[in-house]
């Protein structure tokens, strides 16, 4: 165990009241590292009228800063626009370390900049995989590039995800770690009784969109049912593909037995979970997928493509994985459904448990801090150097665009001194209170 405790700002566009797995990822890594003794606080944008200083479970303090998200919960890149207020949460919490999440997120990207241009060290943890031909991930690539050219550490959520960011960032591979997600087995635990096997559910809880394979599901579905009198479908999530789904049940006169949940809140995801025999992800990229960890550790058998991270996951007799092709699709829900009566969901369950741990993601974590903080302190002109080998016309840019934030931010200084900036006191929760608050965070809400 690390002794030295820190103050971490975790920063992305992805967090409470949206669910998914960033989001998941941030709240318990930040709920173990408030109990392993180190200082936590979040920045993110606002949502909808949350807006300002929240406080959450164990007393994490979240900051959702007056911008509205832009595209797919991101924030208008603003490059400059955010240095004032990561600067004042920086000074007025006495941060010793920012730890941005997702090549997504626009907040991540231009804090981690900040933080850099003012001598803080930071840390970047990647969820996502990207390609390398289409216009998008080239675009990205390069974004990703210049963020990580000058980050003290980085973390990919598995060794699929470790080997695409070292390859689309160039970062070094032993600055890069690999440290997995986990579930809350506390929360996702499977029903009290097991379901009989006379008609068999299926249950999917994903984004309706292209990513998380919407249009396979629409070719699955139909298929499956032909075969299978006896199995019904559960899905839970919308997104633009929602559409398509509806069409599809219409087509083939499904209603009775593709039930459409819409959007899924995040305390009753396991209470869905727990109504089904098999989960089904249709995933065309994930890095790792925490749906099926949560699907796992409520005794459902999973079904999922095989791509990206997710082989990495389970044990290989507690999923069935097939190509991103409707047939294989179907023949692989075939093979989960003949194996079912071999499942024991508590047994399954009691494994989970022993497999991931948010505890231990916080204890690899903090060795990931121990050695950011050890890395050396550069001047700007050191720095500068990093950015000119990302290419000969970007890396001139990315000097360029350092070299105008060093300025800014030495402006804000003149303008208003850190000796000015009140620090915040330190404030720890009671316990009587802490159990209201997570009482509240079971119920959706949040103290503000």
């Amino acid at each position: 165990m690390a002794d030295q405790k820190h103050r971490i700002l975790m920063v992305s566009d992805f967090f409470f009241p949206n669910f998914g797995g960033v989001e998941s990822h941030i709240y318990y890594l930040s709920q173990c590292l408030l109990k392993l003794g180190h200082k936590v606080v979040v920045m993110t944008h606002a949502y909808g009228n949350r807006s300002g200083v929240r406080y959450m479970t164990g007393g994490l303090k979240v900051y959702y800063v007056p911008w509205r998200p832009f595209l797919m919960q991101n924030t208008l890149p603003t490059v400059y626009g955010t240095l004032p207020i990561v600067r004042t949460i920086l000074v007025r919490e006495k941060i010793s370390l920012v730890h941005g999440h997702q090549a997504f997120s626009t907040l991540c990207h231009e804090a981690l900049m900040h933080a850099r241009t003012m001598g803080y060290k930071v840390v970047f943890t990647d969820h996502s995989l990207y390609g390398f031909a289409d216009i998008g991930s080239i675009h990205m690539n390069k974004v990703l590039q210049f963020t990580l050219a000058d980050v003290s550490q980085a973390i990919c959520v598995s060794h699929t995800s470790k080997e695409n960011t070292v390859l689309r960032s160039g970062l070094p591979a032993e600055k890069v770690f690999m440290i997995p997600n986990a579930v809350d087995t506390a929360m996702f635990k499977p029903a009290p009784e097991r379901l009989g096997n006379d008609e068999i559910i299926i249950v999917v809880i994903s984004r309706l969109v292209y990513r998380k394979g919407a249009d396979l599901l629409v070719e699955v579905i139909p298929e499956i049912c032909h075969l299978y009198p006896n199995v019904r479908f559960i899905v839970g999530g919308d997104g633009p593909k929602r559409v398509r789904l509806e069409e599809m049940r219409e087509k083939h006169s499904l209603q009775d037995r593709v039930e459409m949940l819409g959007s899924v809140p995040h305390a009753h995801v396991r209470s869905v979970l727990i109504s089904g025999h098999i989960f089904l992800n249709s995933s065309l990229t994930e890095a790792f997928c925490i749906a099926i960890l949560e699907a796992a550790s409520c005794g459902l058998l999973t079904v999922s493509t095989r791509v990206g991270g997710v082989p990495e996951v389970l044990p290989e007799d507690m999923i069935v994985l097939a190509e991103p092709d409707p047939s294989d699709m179907v023949r692989a829900t075939g093979k989960a459904i003949s194996l079912l009566p071999n499942i024991d969901p508590q047994q399954m369950h009691n494994r989970m448990k022993k497999l991931y741990s948010w505890h231990d993601v916080a204890k690899r974590t903090e060795i990931v801090y121990d050695r950011a903080l050890k890395c050396p302190d550069q001047n700007l002109l050191e720095r500068l150097s990093r950015y000119l080998s990302c290419g000969s016309w970007a890396g001139k840019i990315f000097c360029f665009v350092m070299i105008i934030d060093f300025l800014l931010w030495r402006l804000l200084q003149l303008w208003q001194p850190t000796e000015e900036i009140e620090e915040v006191p330190e404030f720890t929760l009671p316990h009587h209170q802490d159990e209201e608050i997570i009482s509240n965070f079971n119920k959706g809400q949040s103290l503000g």
